[in-house]
């Protein structure tokens, strides 16, 4: 995926910072509501692990918004699918077709077995991505559970993915991407809408 809006892109912008924060304000007081009455210990065996890059930065900015509500800091890791994707063959050093992918940090610097595990993403599309995250996570230890969270689910699911927290729906076409830009990592926050299909970004 890119990393900004193409100049010679149509980009309409769909959700701005205000708009962001918003919808991660809402995430938050629903993770705390879902969470904090399941167990005897509720939020303290929550964390939270954003996917990279993107999933990285709306985890921490999660991690703060419950703490201000809930008095709690949760634990916030961030994990590289890359070698776990199903569409993309480095694992037997092939180089796929187009850009070589690019591999970010894993950092999960607590122990998962038993928590409950809320990763964090951008957008959630096909969900292959989500299904190449968990294949990643379980790998550092077996959770009790599962739960994910996305700024926008922009539909066109081919597994049977659904996520737990949703900031917004932006329903899309096949010929559209929708493009987050987070100040951390572009210098400003939006969600845009480009006209230009997923796999040429």
């Amino acid at each position: 995926m890119s990393t900004h809006v193409p100049e010679d892109a149509t980009a309409r912008l769909l959700l701005d910072g205000e708009a962001i924060e918003k919808a991660l304000s809402r995430i938050a007081h629903e993770i705390i509501e879902r969470n904090d009455g399941e167990a005897a210990s509720g939020l303290d065996e929550v964390a939270l692990v954003g996917i990279q890059s993107r999933g990285a930065p709306l985890a921490s900015r999660l991690r703060r918004l419950v703490e201000e509500r809930s008095g709690v800091a949760l634990p916030v890791g961030a994990l590289d699918i890359t070698f776990h994707r199903d569409d993309v063959h480095v694992r037997e050093g092939a180089r796929p077709p187009g850009r070589q992918p690019v591999v970010r940090a894993t950092s999960i610097a607590f122990p998962i077995e038993g928590m409950t595990v809320v990763l964090v993403d951008d957008v959630l599309y096909t969900g292959r991505t989500i299904r190449a995250a968990i294949d990643a996570l379980l790998e550092f230890g077996r959770p009790a559970r599962v739960q994910l969270a996305v700024l926008v689910d922009r539909g066109h699911r081919e597994l049977p993915i659904r996520p737990d927290f949703v900031g917004k729906n932006l329903p899309t076409g096949r010929e559209e991407r929708i493009q987050v830009e987070l100040v951390e990592l572009d210098e400003r926050d939006g969600v845009f809408l480009v006209d230009e299909r997923e796999d040429a970004a």
